[in-house]
């Protein structure tokens, strides 16, 4: 999944140049060592700018004699101010070590956690022929008659995305790049989900995205492998995203990945819960990849074609011949549960600006509504907008079918 860069030389790694970023590197090789950190460290303002700041030498100082200690090589550092630590990616020689440096680095009283490497992929991306799957069912255009997500900031981590393309033009508030220190490419993943989530409406060309007025913060922490739009990320590079998007502040966050449990990123997910921000994940049916989708407090979304591996709490949501962007100015038809997450966040920036008082878990009950029993089988949710904005207590432009059986949640 990620090609080897460095070669070994008397036993150590020789430490990458500017543009060759450890994310780019092995990861079973590497491990991320949390450091304790000072309050005067943190500089938790909104202005964040991703660029590590000036109590960073005291840190990669602190680091780098941690590295030389255990044989490690400190490879870069990232402050994770939300967590009180500063994140330090070091590699050994070799996989075999990493296990060793993981025990000894947890008994050192400088060290809050350390942890492995993981590496995570983005879900979906095969082209299909054409349909428009969520427009009908979802009633898009009544819902668009009372909200396009005026005011909603959606983050996206994700691959580059192409904010040239003319339907993603003026949609894009902020974007960054966590990958490497160069300008943030045009890659297909990103570029596909931000179309799904927010293309430009009425404007004579390609498609409207579920909330065609929301805004973008557009934050690459993967990096396409195959010019098909396969993609790959790790956890150092997710953690950065994240950490930005704490301080950023959006009221959804998308996450159409895939990879096992970390606990930097665990740890980060729970402060996005608890500050109110929608986190919607990507579901896969293959147990190892579990993770974001199924960490407690994030909406997991199945396509509506997935039928094996689907938890009673997923919503469903379509998720093959969706329309959307393409790198270079193009569209075309994607499926998978990358683009049904996109969907559902498109839709959770409706409803947050439809309820904008409405707190994470009122949003996501609503969406998720009663869970449907049959045979004594719990049954994963498909969605009703027009059914979830009435349980919000907003207005309803449409016919909700089950509104009339659903008990109205609380106003706000």
């Amino acid at each position: 999944m990620c090609a080897g860069m460095c070669a070994a030389l008397s036993g150590c790694v020789t430490a990458p140049s500017a543009s060759e970023p450890p994310s780019l590197l092995q990861t079973d090789r590497q491990l991320l060592v949390m450091l304790r950190t000072s309050p005067p460290h943190f500089r938790p303002d909104r202005n964040y700018s991703g660029v590590y700041g000036a109590s960073g030498g005291g840190a990669r100082a602190a680091g780098a004699q941690l590295a030389r200690e255990h044989g490690l090589t400190l490879l870069d550092e990232w402050p994770m101010p939300a967590l009180g630590v500063d994140c330090l990616v070091m590699q050994a020689a070799d996989a075999a070590a990493v296990r060793n440096r993981i025990d000894e680095l947890s008994h050192d009283p400088r060290v809050s956690w350390v942890q492995p490497m993981h590496a995570y992929h983005l879900l979906g991306g095969d082209p299909l022929s054409a349909m428009q799957p969520a427009a009908r069912p979802w009633r898009l255009d009544a819902l668009h008659r009372i909200a396009t997500g005026r005011g909603v900031v959606v983050a996206e981590v994700d691959s580059g995305v192409d904010a040239s393309h003319p339907d993603l033009r003026g949609q894009i508030a902020q974007s960054r790049n966590f990958v490497d220190a160069g300008p943030v490419p045009a890659e297909n993943h990103g570029t596909e989900v931000a179309g799904i989530i927010a293309a430009v409406a009425d404007n004579g060309i390609g498609i409207a995205g579920v909330a065609p007025q929301a805004r973008l913060l557009a934050l690459r922490a993967c990096w396409q492998v195959q010019a098909g739009g396969a993609a790959t990320c790790n956890s150092f590079t997710l953690a950065k995203a994240l950490q930005f998007a704490l301080q950023a502040d959006p009221q959804v966050l998308n996450l159409s990945l895939g990879g096992p449990r970390d606990e930097l990123l665990t740890r980060l997910l729970d402060l996005a819960v608890a500050q109110d921000i929608v986190v919607v994940g990507a579901a896969d049916p293959d147990p190892a990849n579990a993770f974001p989708a199924r960490h407690p407090g994030v909406l997991a979304v199945a396509t509506d074609e997935e039928t094996d591996a689907v938890d009673a709490s997923d919503l469903r949501a379509p998720g093959r011949d969706i329309p959307t962007t393409v790198v270079g100015g193009g569209w075309e038809f994607v499926r998978g549960s990358s683009f049904a997450a996109a969907e559902v966040s498109g839709l959770v920036a409706l409803l947050r600006q439809l309820s904008p008082r409405a707190d994470a878990a009122a949003v996501r009950a609503a969406l998720q509504g009663p869970v449907a029993v049959g045979l004594g089988v719990l049954r994963p949710t498909t969605i009703d907008p027009c059914a979830a904005a009435a349980r919000l207590g907003a207005h309803c432009a449409c016919d909700c079918a089950v509104t009339q059986v659903v008990e109205k949640m609380p106003r706000h």
